[in-house]
């Protein structure tokens, strides 16, 4: 792909990721330079890309406000600069679980980050494994990756004893049966619940399916508190499963949830980069390269 058609602006939260973009694509590189203030307050440079289409790589984990503002001011910059086409490749999508008002008197969040990011300029929006439908309808413009086949792959080669494939409740059922295809098994979906109001998880024990020696991969879209998969885990226990592990696209793992995870006799968690860290050991840039190569090609 030629240069002058596309500059990767690597966002202060994803700059490895924007680099291995860039790669595929033969694009660009532009580094963003960040300050921040002792209040908190982030500032912004940028050189000038010479491009006319500007690719924002910026993921939205925690700190989460603090990278979406910055996302939000890198976008400012490059239409300030004319870009004619400004795209936000935003991996984990922060506030996308809040995409309905489940209490009365809740704010649809999603709803109005995709309002600020087409106030900043953003066109096109490239996630992955956004945690619902609803929550990208909110979007003008968006495409969705999964990051499905790319964690298969990583299962396929981890020698594992007969898998099964499962989802910690049912709202993930075609996630794991996605999942569970190109691991050429089968999969079962635990029935969760959780309270509205004080977010605790039960999980029915009884199981549809013998899982007696089986090796378990939990698959899920995120993993934050971790409460979800240590709930399941115990379940799988004791149900029979052989090593456990827990796959995800996103491994945010607040505070100790990673310590907590491992004490449930979890064996590792995998995830991809769309969350910087040691549990990263998915790269994301074969898929995401591809989704905009096709947009960008026409």
């Amino acid at each position: 792909m030629p240069e002058e058609i596309i500059s990767v602006i690597a966002g202060p939260s994803s700059p490895g990721l924007a680099e291995k973009i860039t790669k595929r694509l033969g694009a660009q590189l532009v580094q963003a330079e960040l300050h921040v203030f002792s209040d908190g307050e982030s500032k912004i440079k940028i050189g000038r890309a010479t491009a006319k289409n500007c690719i924002i790589v910026q993921s939205t984990y925690p700190p989460t406000d603090t990278h979406l503002m910055q996302a939000l001011m890198i976008a400012k910059k490059c239409a300030d600069d004319g870009a004619g086409d400004i795209c936000a490749v935003i991996p984990y999508l922060a506030y996308a679980r809040q995409d309905r008002a489940f209490l009365e008197g809740e704010v649809v969040s999603v709803a109005l980050v995709a309002k600020l990011l087409e106030a900043a300029g953003v066109r096109h929006v490239v996630t992955v494994d956004i945690h619902s439908q609803l929550a990208m309808s909110h979007f003008a413009d968006m495409q969705n990756v999964s990051s499905i086949p790319l964690l298969a792959e990583r299962a396929n080669a981890m020698k594992l004893q007969r898998p099964i494939a499962v989802s910690p409740d049912a709202g993930g059922a075609d996630r794991a049966k996605e999942f569970a295809k190109y691991l050429k098994t089968d999969m079962v979906a635990l029935k969760k619940s959780r309270d509205k109001n004080t977010g605790e998880v039960t999980i029915d024990g009884k199981l549809e399916v013998n899982i007696a020696g089986r090796d378990a991969i939990l698959i899920d879209d995120m993993i934050s508190s971790g409460r979800s998969i240590i709930k399941a885990a115990e379940v799988l226990r004791k149900n029979g499963a052989g090593r456990i592990y827990a796959m995800c696209a996103h491994a945010l793992l607040i505070g100790d949830a990673s310590k907590k995870i491992k004490a449930a006799s979890v064996q590792d968690i995998i995830a991809t980069n769309s969350v910087p860290s040691e549990y990263a050991k998915v790269d994301l840039s074969p898929a995401i390269a591809a989704t905009l190569k096709s947009r960008y090609s026409s």
